[in-house]
């Protein structure tokens, strides 16, 4: 068994583009909580923009909100409500729940009237305690009101990193829609979300699947769409998507529209014209933006659309990502993917960021 340590090293965001790394004290242990030692998180775009500073936050804080890790020291408590115990492998949901709030007895977890977004992992600052409260250090301190979801065997720590976006894709591009036979689905934006979107409308049974992407830089992630299910990609500074999708299907348009784009203001505007009417629109991804070029508010009137906002995903959609995961089905653990140390971290969060000559990779993982 690993002794258990009193300090932690830990990368600290203490403002945009300000990383420092600092040891951090392990809380002290107690029935109801848990140590996990990190092995992997992934990064994704909220993650780059908290670098940059496009999406403000308070600081400083410990980021990193796709971990997996080894369970070193689990409360008796802790193992009987979470169902694990020392040793365990698991992937950690970034938001909290208290169980017992009208939002947790239903479900809907992300809106927990004693956690929400303040307590998220990977979120809090760290005076919200406790300090280690995100992956991107070599422990986690896991609270009373974590969820802990069990890593299939055979799934490494990286591979199992994709837990999050895959679960995400699962959520955005099946349940939340209710995609199903006969659908016709159209994904914004090809990123690792993208394609999850992609397999996941597939996998509930819809007839066509569209990928859309933008430039040069998604070349490479159009071209591997059909791999995840999608039946037609399109690059949007070539090719309209509407015509193309209409020429595709002869029909009149898309009944699911998954936009996981971000910073594309555009987009909801592209999303609302694909959109055939009573539609259901997805709408995942952040804007930065109060601007909606080509957006006529109009058509979701004429057409009788549905917008669905979707904050996070959800433990039952991470377990089935878990699942899909280890079954091979596609080849997400293939994907284009960069893996650095934490001492790698800007590097690799500027190219997220679009910055430099270097594509951003499909998938991004921090090994402490």
């Amino acid at each position: 068994m690993t002794e258990r340590p009193a300090t932690s090293r830990a990368l600290v965001l203490c403002a945009p583009r300000s990383l420092e790394f600092r040891d951090l004290a392990v809380p002290a242990p107690s029935p109801d909580t848990a140590l996990l030692e990190v092995e992997a998180c992934g990064l994704c775009g909220t993650d780059h923009e908290l670098f940059t500073g496009r999406l403000p936050i308070r600081t400083p804080l410990v980021p990193g909100h796709e971990t997996v890790g080894v369970l070193v020291e689990v409360g008796g408590a802790a193992s009987a409500a979470w169902g694990v115990t020392v040793g365990d492998r698991v992937a950690v949901e970034c938001f909290q729940s208290c169980r017992t709030c009208n939002p947790c007895r239903s479900g809907a977890y992300r809106r927990c009237a004693t956690n929400g977004l303040r307590t998220a992992y990977g979120l809090s600052p760290l005076d919200v305690g406790p300090e280690l409260s995100g992956g991107w250090a070599t422990h986690h301190a896991l609270g009373p009101d974590s969820m802990v979801l069990p890593v299939p065997d055979g799934l490494d720590p990286v591979d199992a990193t994709l837990f999050n976006p895959v679960g995400a894709g699962i959520r955005w591009g099946a349940e939340l829609p209710g995609t199903g036979p006969g659908d016709v689905v159209a994904v914004l934006g090809p990123g690792i979300r993208g394609l999850a979107a992609a397999a996941a409308a597939k996998e509930a049974g819809a007839d066509f699947v569209m990928v859309t992407g933008k430039g040069a830089n998604d070349q490479p992630r159009l071209e591997a769409a059909t791999a995840f299910g999608a039946d037609l990609a399109v690059d949007v500074d070539e090719e309209d998507p509407t015509e193309a999708l209409h020429a595709a299907t002869g029909g009149p348009g898309a009944n699911v529209v998954v936009d996981v784009t971000a910073n594309a203001p555009d987009a909801l505007g592209q999303a609302v014209h694909l959109a055939a009417p009573e539609a259901r629109i997805v709408l995942a991804g952040t804007r930065n933006s109060t601007e909606t070029p080509g957006f006529d508010p109009d058509h979701i009137v004429f057409k009788e659309l549905r917008l669905l906002g979707a904050l996070g995903v959800d433990a039952p959609a991470y377990l089935a990502a878990l699942d899909l995961l280890a079954t091979d089905r596609y080849p997400f653990r293939t994907v284009s993917r960069r893996v650095e140390p934490l001492e790698g971290a800007a590097d690799l969060l500027a190219t997220m960021a679009g910055e430099g000559d270097a594509p951003p990779p499909v998938h991004a993982v921090l090994v402490p």
